[in-house]
């Protein structure tokens, strides 16, 4: 770790310091639900979507840490990621995740063997700067977060030769998070700026130096029991790469909260086109266990 990161993630630390009054450092005094499960590159959210909650049940006072397992069988490709996040006193959320995304008998296809596998590492980190999606019923300001994911892709030399521009990249984004309890529904918008194709595991830009891309993330949920949500989720994606179209996503799912230490989330995806392979259509089943 450079100083500059070591000195940035100390700032992180000591803005989300606890008051000297801070009772239980594990509180979990956030309702059921309201942080939300681990999307794809590690943060809290849905599949897909980035929030602005922060991971975990901590209060102002309390500190929440998660770990989970996502697995997605698609038509021509499986992907599983796996990672640990911190949710620092409703304040500040620290991720990492890896990726990696099994060719399976498309490797073959495109020349590079079956079962070869890209992967990457997801670093996040993520600063609610203002609002509380779920106490501030009388307003309609919503939760807001800003964020970052710092990327790095294996394989450089197969990404280069595809046309990506290089193997590592750092996404930003803010996040405007609400829940309307009297509907049982929450609402969420997501702007995301980012160079990475096919979420960071084929490389970041292409070989003519693409620029960052505004790209968008949209989220509905309703609240269908205590324990049970239902959602859908929107991304948008860049399509950067010569050799193949890369296209949005989209998922529809459930995810079930046995109680604030374990969740699972089953889903239909959509990821649009990958790799010459066609449209991605699959099942999403995620798994995310806490205190």
């Amino acid at each position: 770790m450079n100083q500059r990161t070591a000195l940035c993630l100390a700032g992180l630390l000591l803005a989300a310091a606890p008051p000297a009054h801070a009772g239980d450092l594990f509180d979990g005094g956030r309702l059921l639900a309201t942080g939300g499960v681990t999307q794809v590159e590690g943060a809290a959210g849905a599949g897909l979507t980035t929030w602005a909650v922060i991971t975990g049940y901590g209060t102002e006072h309390g500190v929440g840490v998660n770990a989970h397992h996502t697995f997605v069988a698609l038509d021509d490709f499986t992907f599983n990621a796996s990672g640990v996040a911190v949710g620092l006193f409703d304040r500040v959320e620290l991720s990492y995740t890896h990726q990696w995304f099994d060719t399976r008998k498309a490797g073959g296809r495109l020349g590079l063997g079956d079962g070869f596998t890209f992967s990457q590492d997801v670093v996040g980190a993520k600063v609610r700067l203002l609002g509380d999606a779920v106490y501030d019923q009388d307003t309609w300001l919503p939760q807001i977060a800003v964020g970052l994911q710092y990327k790095h892709a294996a394989k450089s030399a197969v990404l280069a030769a595809v046309g990506a521009g290089g193997n590592d990249g750092t996404d930003f984004y803010i996040a405007a998070t609400k829940v309307l309890l009297r509907q049982s529904l929450l609402l969420d918008v997501t702007a995301r700026l980012t160079k990475a194709n096919q979420f960071g595991l084929l490389g970041f830009g292409n070989a003519g130096g693409a620029d960052y891309r505004l790209e968008w993330e949209f989220s509905a949920v309703y609240l269908i029991t205590r324990r049970l949500v239902g959602g859908i989720d929107y991304r948008t994606k860049p399509d950067n790469l010569a050799f193949a179209h890369e296209g949005d996503a989209a998922a529809v799912y459930l995810a079930w909260f046995a109680g604030k230490n374990l969740s699972v989330t089953l889903a239909g995806v959509d990821l649009g086109p990958i790799a010459l392979q066609g449209r991605q259509r699959g099942v999403y089943l995620s798994v995310q266990a806490g205190f």
